[in-house]
């Protein structure tokens, strides 16, 4: 978690959209004086305050000023970004460096969107919209269950954070600091299902999440809940969504393919 302070409205420096990935598949930098805010459209590593996370469509994550951050990209990467400098007034709040925003990506991506378009600059108007952003940001919440046990709570934060990657009991119980079986019988208590079932309902929500709010494609989506393999991502979204990718994108829609 870092500290963000948001009583007043931050010194919104700039926003943007930014394309990556074309020339090279890795970017090393560091703002000296400017805190980063990023929301991604695409999946890849970034690096920072000493750990490797992955980002995924949907993610956001917070740098703040002076921290060197490392992107290793799989392409083309877009997201979008806004650079800004928060006035340090008031409690501040407590937000993770990097989070899905769910059901809330849409609306940061609106916002975002707002605040690049406003013009100039500083604007009040720009100013206003990464502001009521960063406030979207900092409500989130970080894990989908209320782990009680330590490990427990070290497991999910990897799994909310590495969905696109493998994942296995081993590696999460190694993090987690227990043994497999341990981990196991912790987290069949706290949340009702084995390990396996856990990150695989979690990788459907998130892919629910992408084929209802997105127009990226359904390999993208797959590739980006860690099952690129399409047969077998269909057969995982008839099981746990009860119907196929497409069938759960249009019936949301309220259209068919060929509208």
């Amino acid at each position: 978690m870092i500290e963000l302070h948001l009583a007043q409205p931050p010194e919104v420096v700039s926003a943007g959209a930014g394309i990556h990935g074309t020339r090279a598949l890795r970017d090393v930098f560091r703002l000296p004086d400017l805190w980063q805010l990023h929301l991604y459209n695409y999946s890849a590593e970034l690096t920072l305050l000493g750990e490797t996370f992955s980002v995924a469509p949907g993610y956001v994550s917070l740098t703040p000023a002076g921290t060197q951050v490392r992107f290793d990209y799989r392409g083309r990467s877009e997201h979008l970004y806004a650079h800004f400098r928060p006035v340090p007034v008031g409690e501040p709040s407590y937000v993770p460096v990097v989070q899905d925003a769910g059901e809330a990506a849409p609306l940061l991506s609106g916002l975002l969107r707002s605040a690049v378009e406003s013009s100039p600059s500083g604007s009040s108007r720009m100013t206003a919209e990464v502001w009521t952003a960063l406030w979207r940001i900092a409500e989130l919440t970080p894990a989908p269950v209320e782990a009680g046990h330590p490990a427990v709570a070290a497991a999910i934060a990897h799994i909310e954070a590495n969905l696109a990657q493998p994942l296995t009991v081993p590696e999460l119980a190694r993090l987690a600091g227990v043994s497999h079986n341990h981990l196991t019988r912790l987290i069949q208590a706290e949340t009702g299902s084995t390990v396996i079932a856990y990150v695989r309902r979690r990788r459907m929500m998130r892919a629910r999440h992408l084929l209802v709010s997105s127009t990226l494609s359904i390999p993208a989506i797959a590739a980006s809940v860690g099952i690129p393999d399409l047969q077998a991502f269909n057969k995982t979204c008839r099981r746990e969504l009860g119907a196929s990718p497409r069938a759960v994108r249009y019936a949301v829609a309220g259209a068919g393919p060929g509208v």
